[in-house]
């Protein structure tokens, strides 16, 4: 594990049996008390967590999560282990192991914690080598496997100095925290500063925060705020950055200590927000499990129900929301018999609907499959078709392992599948309108984007040519498809021939009705460039604007509507419309209610 060029630092949780000297350690090694609650003092047991911190010789910082060993805490003992990358199992030399450490590692291995050490304490009141070597071949069938097992007597003294050094070879072991992207902090404790406010303390396992940036306070199932750090303090130190992995307290003057708590979470970045989950269990049957059970990650519990999808895959339906991603471990304990049922690790947040018979079975092979994560991005891009990367890294998916036959796209992931079925589609719009309507061969660009669902909608384009189409003009079509009049067109060449000899002879309304040639006709005639519409139904040749301006412009300047039409040889109802047009065009210019003149600088004119 590397300190981004600082010295290395570790948070671990301390793990074992009641009175086995678990804080008495601690205290031997760091010189604080963490037992810091008077019941805790009194007692002579660890009830709630405690907090303890030390240098090693080396450079490297050690924080310490005491935790409760006595059964009845079990769920605060959950809340210390949860969020640490490591553990310090304790078993004392002349008691052995016990019932309680048992549910301990039991826990530790539930959360797929790898890295861990053993300490023998109490090894002034008994040989410690029975109960190590006991240890030893228990934890080494957990998912600690083999660790370095160390005897120690915080009374006297003894083996304080190699559990030093053993520790500073297991933190140089500890895996490397994500430190960039975002932030997330399970809030074990809150407390009150007079002058500065409400303080939150919690282990930030991955990320960075900051004095003065914005972040997120998650209270699942009850109302969420907006805040911005105050002040940041580690170590009992006031700083102004702080980086995973670190315990850390956090100043947020404009939350009431009242509104937060054990459970809750700060965030910074992305994170999704999710009440289902698709878990793989770790030492349990799905088929065994009861309906309801309570769900440890993090500080944070909850009781859930579980829908079994598989042997070792269940859906489980939160309460509220929390910010999960895959990858997430967590732990289901039967809050009645007040022990560990099995581990959890998340392998969707967003899972599909189960709403078919025989759905939930399905899903359940589907699970089985993800084995790993390139697998379980595959997966999911093949599910939602097409995703984008940002969401997919927000739950939990990295897509450095994306197998080369998924497109990536403008930041997004899109599978095989679903760009051949945009593809497919695609084609059958163009060509079922083609066939449908020879008047109209094409489509609005919006219009087939909706219909195929497409996330952006640059992406027509490129499926244009795989799906035998192109975009013209705004509309798509089937590639080199026209408007086709059908049993107008003979109708249409008439008139054209008409025109051509007459060009200002529109047809009249009569004639255009009995040649079949209605207003789809005439738009589809045209979009074909075939004729010229002008208001009022008047049909004329494309080329009829040009011709009548060499008429024009041969008379006597300015001219009157009157000798227009006598000059082009046709009708009052024809004229207007034409000479309003000419205007539109800045070809003529009109300059009062009855004359106009030909504005030469025209290439027309």
């Amino acid at each position: 594990m590397t300190g981004g060029g600082g010295p290395l630092t570790a948070v671990i949780a301390t793990a074992g049996h009641v009175d086995h000297g678990k804080s008495a350690l601690v205290r031997a090694l760091t010189g604080i008390e963490p037992d810091r609650w008077s019941e805790e003092r009194e007692r002579g047991l660890t009830i709630d967590l405690g907090y303890a911190w030390t240098t090693l010789g080396t450079g490297e910082t050690v924080s310490f999560v005491d935790v409760p060993g006595h059964q009845r805490f079990i769920g605060n003992m959950l809340a210390g282990v949860g969020p640490a990358a490591a553990v310090m199992l304790v078993v004392a030399a002349d008691e052995g192991w016990r019932q309680q450490t048992t549910e301990h590692l039991l826990a530790i291995d539930a959360l797929g914690i790898r890295h861990g050490l053993l300490v023998v304490t109490r090894s002034d009141l008994a040989d410690p080598g029975p109960a190590m070597a006991s240890a030893k071949e228990r934890i080494a069938r957990s998912s600690l496997g083999q660790v370095e097992a160390v005897a120690a007597s915080a009374r006297t003294g003894a083996g304080v100095d190699e559990l030093r050094a053993a520790l500073s070879r297991l933190v140089t072991e500890l895996p490397v925290p994500r430190r960039d992207g975002r932030t997330r902090v399970w809030i074990d404790r809150t407390f009150t500063i007079r002058g500065a406010g409400t303080v939150v303390t919690g282990t930030l396992g991955e990320g960075r925060l900051t004095v003065g940036e914005a972040v997120r306070l998650i209270r699942p199932g009850r109302t969420s705020y907006d805040a911005r750090v105050r002040g940041l303090q580690s170590l009992d130190s006031p700083i102004d950055h702080l980086a995973a992995t670190a315990r850390a307290a956090v100043n947020l003057p404009s939350v009431d200590v009242g509104d937060v708590g054990r459970g809750d979470l700060l965030l910074a970045g992305q994170w999704p927000l999710s009440d289902t989950l698709d878990v793989r269990l770790t030492s349990a049957s799905a088929n065994e499990l009861p309906e309801e059970l309570m769900l440890h990650v993090g500080s944070h519990a909850a009781q859930v129900r579980v829908r079994p999808l598989g042997d070792d895959a269940v859906r489980l339906r939160l309460p509220a929301t929390l910010p999960l991603v895959a990858g997430d471990r967590a732990i289901l304990r039967n809050p009645g018999l007040q022990h560990v049922v099995t581990g959890i690790e998340v392998l969707d947040v967003d899972p599909p609907p189960l709403r078919r018979r025989g759905a939930a079975a399905q899903r359940g092979v589907q699970l089985a499959s993800y084995d790993e994560s390139a697998g379980r991005l595959r997966d999911e891009v093949t599910r939602r078709g097409a995703a984008e990367i940002r969401e997919l890294e927000s739950l939990g998916y990295s897509v450095d392992e994306v197998d080369s036959d998924i497109q990536q796209r403008n930041g997004w992931l899109i599978s095989p599948a679903q760009w051949q079925s945009w593809v497919d589609t695609f084609r059958m719009l163009t060509q079922q309108q083609h066939s449908r309507d020879p008047l109209e061969p094409s489509l609005a660009e919006d219009a087939v984007v909706r219909s195929l669902g497409l996330p952006r909608r640059e992406w027509l384009s490129e499926l244009a040519p795989d799906a035998g189409a192109e975009l013209v003009n705004g509309r798509v079509q089937v590639a080199g498809a026209a408007p086709s009049l059908g049993p107008a067109d003979a109708a249409l060449d008439a008139i054209e021939q008409r025109l051509a000899a007459k060009p200002w002879a529109a047809p009249e309304q009569h004639e255009l009705d009995a040649a079949g040639l209605g207003n789809r006709e005439l738009a589809a005639a045209v979009r074909l460039g075939r004729i010229l519409r002008l208001p009022g139904d008047i049909v004329l040749l494309p080329s009829a604007p040009a011709l009548a301006m060499r008429e024009l412009a041969a008379l006597p300047q300015p001219f009157t509507t009157s000798q227009a039409r006598q000059a082009l040889d046709t009708t009052r109802r024809v004229a207007i419309p034409l000479l309003e047009h000419l205007d539109s065009r800045g070809w003529t210019r009109r300059l009062d209610g009855s004359t106009r003149e030909v504005v030469r600088r025209t290439a027309a004119g």
